[in-house]
Formats: structure tokens, C-alpha cells, sequence
């Protein structure tokens, strides 16, 4: 029996990796305790407790990217964070505390290395996130989503997906999943997301380019976001291909959509890159423009291995969108051999093998 402490928060690249390894955690080592520490003003407040996890909150200590008078607040917000951290960690006799980043995840790994508590991490990104580069110089487990991420003693694993993911049949379930979203079921078909909060330039070309596909006889799912959806977004049929568009604001089981897919068009945040491999749908990349080029690293390994497409933001038009898509579903053999490149490229079962190494360490506490 193990009692695990679990940290991370404030987007679903922190939360959604923490969930499925905790219910993976919860499988092998059913007597033990399970609680997650979040902030306030993550979206760690829904999701968590929706997955049936107890969820603790602490002060978020956000760090501020330019010198501003904020900046001198950092190191008082960070030792009553610390100080909190530690009375959770106390009151649940923690012997492992995991963190997967975030703003919540400095104060927890602070506050376990004071306990003697050992500390196991896990980076969903490429290019890794400032707390978990400093928790890897003490960690007793690093993890890590992709081959070529510059953290130390760093072991590929994978990123922790859940089980309708990591399990999904494709072909069993690509003609219930597309009956289910009013497609056609023998129809190529083609999901646009930019996210669980969308992409405007991927939605603006997706409106450029629609036409030009549905006319190809290619059905487009699209999921919009769900700030993003208006009236007018309404399902479309082509008068002479039959082809039809769906839009959507969101998507509760991003895996029907995935086994829908013959290819997708999207960001490359972590989860969608490693949750598409896993399923082995082929993807055209279209990394978010901001931040340090995380997502354009977060690719580059399905692009090299053959499994992806990745296009400039910048250079993402409907005609580039059009151009690109209409190429790959007229070559019979391309998206077939995309799909198998992903077989060897990403490890089986990442949230397994982490809990394992979670409940080990705890074990050797």
C-alpha cells in the first residue's frame, strides 16, 4: 500500500497526463491513497475531481517572463506555496510525490525534497518547462513524453494517455464513431482541431479550403473550440459529392474522433502529438506560433520518422491547407505508410510504466 501525492495543473497538458497515470497508479496498488494538489485557477478544479481524484489546492506562483515589480513577490508567494505543500504532503503520509510541471509543481517538489520525500517527474513537452528542470537535478525518476528532451537522467516513456486512447481498435471503431458524428462511414474523412480551446488561423484556412475538399469527396469533422462556434457553423452538404462538413465546439472522447480520422490537421501540443501517434493517425502539424518553438520540437520526431507533415503557422493558408490535404489522400499508398511510421516511434503503454516506477519508488522510500 502506497501513498501517492500527484502534482500538476493550469492546461490539460498538465492535467490529462496526471489523470491517466493516476488511474493507472490506482489499478496496481488499489489499497494505497491517491490525492492531487492543483491551484485555483487551473482547469485542474474541474477535471480532477471529475476523475474521481481528491484534489487539494495550493497558491499558484506564477513566474513573471519580463523583470516587473511582480518579480519581487516570487520568493514570499513561493515559500508559503512550499509551507502549504508541506502540510499536504504531511497530513497524507506521502512517500512519493509526482509532479508532471506547471506553476504547482516547483512548491510540491520543494516541499517533498524537505520531507526526504523522493520525487518522480514527468515532462510532456519537448523543450522542458522550468520546474521540472529544476526537480530533474533531485528527482528519483525522470520521465519523459519525447526521445530528445535535454533533461538529465531523463528515461522515454512516453506521454500518459488514457485508456480509450491507449487501447482505441481504430478499425473496429471507425464506422460507429463516424455513424456517430453524422458521417458517412465509407468516406475519407478529414479532423481539423486546433485544441480544446481551437486555433483561429486553423479554423479560418478550415473555412477557406472547405469547399475545395468537400467537393474532392473528402468529409471534414471540425472541431472548432468552444469560444469559437457560432449559428452560422452549421453541417454542409455538397450538392454533387455528397460530402459533408460537421462542425463542432468540442469533443468529449477525442478518441471517437481520432478512430473517424483518415488524417487530421492540427496543433502540436504534446497531447495531440502523442495521443495521435498512439492511435497512429497522420497528422499536418501546424505548431502554435508563440512561446520557445515547443511545438514545432514536439513534432519533429513523427516528422522525421515519416509519420507527419509540419507547415509555418504563418505560411497556413486555405490554399496550402487545400493543396496539402488533396495531395495526400490522392496518393493510395501515403497515408497508409504514415500510419504504420508511427509503430515504432512512440512507447507502448507510457501511463503504465510510469505508475510502475511511481509505486517502486515509493516501495524504496
Amino acid at each position: 500500500m502506497a501513498h501517492v501525492v500527484l502534482a500538476g495543473g493550469g492546461t490539460a497538458g498538465h492535467t490529462s497526463p496526471l489523470i491517466a497515470t493516476a488511474e493507472r497508479i490506482a489499478e496496481q496498488n488499489p489499497s494505497g491513497t491517491l490525492v492531487a494538489v492543483g491551484t485555483a485557477r487551473g482547469l485542474e478544479t474541474t477535471v480532477v475531481p471529475a476523475a474521481g481524484l481528491r484534489l487539494e489546492l495550493i497558491p499558484p506562483v506564477p513566474l513573471p517572463r519580463k523583470p516587473t515589480p511582480e518579480l519581487l513577490a516570487v520568493p514570499w508567494r513561493l515559500i508559503d506555496a512550499v509551507r502549504q505543500a508541506r502540510r499536504i504532503l504531511q497530513a497524507e503520509a506521502a512517500q512519493v510525490a509526482v509532479g508532471f510541471g506547471g506553476y504547482v509543481s516547483l512548491p510540491v517538489y520543494l516541499a517533498a525534497r524537505s520531507l526526504g520525500i523522493p520525487v518522480v517527474i514527468h515532462e510532456q513537452n519537448a523543450l522542458p518547462g522550468l520546474a521540472n528542470k529544476v526537480a530533474a537535478r533531485f528527482a528519483a525518476v525522470v520521465g519523459v513524453s519525447f526521445p530528445d528532451t535535454p533533461l538529465a537522467n531523463a528515461r522515454y516513456l512516453g506521454l500518459p494517455v488514457r485508456r480509450g486512447i491507449a487501447e482505441l481498435n481504430v478499425d473496429q471503431r471507425r464506422g460507429p464513431a463516424r455513424a456517430a458524428f453524422g458521417l458517412d462511414p465509407d468516406r475519407p474523412t478529414l479532423l481539423v482541431s486546433g485544441g480544446s480551446q481551437g486555433a483561429q488561423s486553423i479554423n479560418q484556412a478550415t473555412a477557406g479550403a472547405r469547399d475545395r475538399l468537400l467537393a474532392a469527396g473528402i468529409q471534414v469533422l471540425h472541431v472548432l473550440g468552444p469560444k469559437n462556434i457560432t449559428e452560422a457553423d452549421t453541417v454542409l452538404t455538397d450538392s454533387v459529392s455528397g460530402a459533408r462538413y460537421v462542425p463542432l465546439g468540442y469533443v468529449d472522447a477525442m478518441e471517437d474522433a481520432y478512430a473517424a480520422a483518415d488524417l487530421m490537421v492540427g496543433r502540436a501540443g504534446a497531447g495531440t502529438v502523442m495521443e495521435t501517434a498512439t492511435v497512429g493517425l497522420p497528422v499536418v502539424f501546424v505548431p502554435l506560433p508563440h512561446g520557445n518553438g515547443e511545438q514545432a520540437r514536439n513534432a519533429g520526431f513523427l516528422v522525421a520518422g515519416g509519420a507527419g507533415l509540419l507547415i509555418d503557422n504563418a505560411d497556413f493558408s486555405a490554399d496550402r491547407m487545400a493543396t496539402e490535404v488533396l495531395g495526400l489522400f490522392a496518393d493510395p499508398a501515403r497515408l497508409p505508410a504514415m500510419r504504420a511510421a508511427t509503430r515504432d516511434l512512440v512507447p507502448a503503454d507510457a501511463a503504465g510504466r510510469l505508475a510502475t516506477l511511481v509505486l517502486a519508488t515509493a516501495k524504496g522510500a
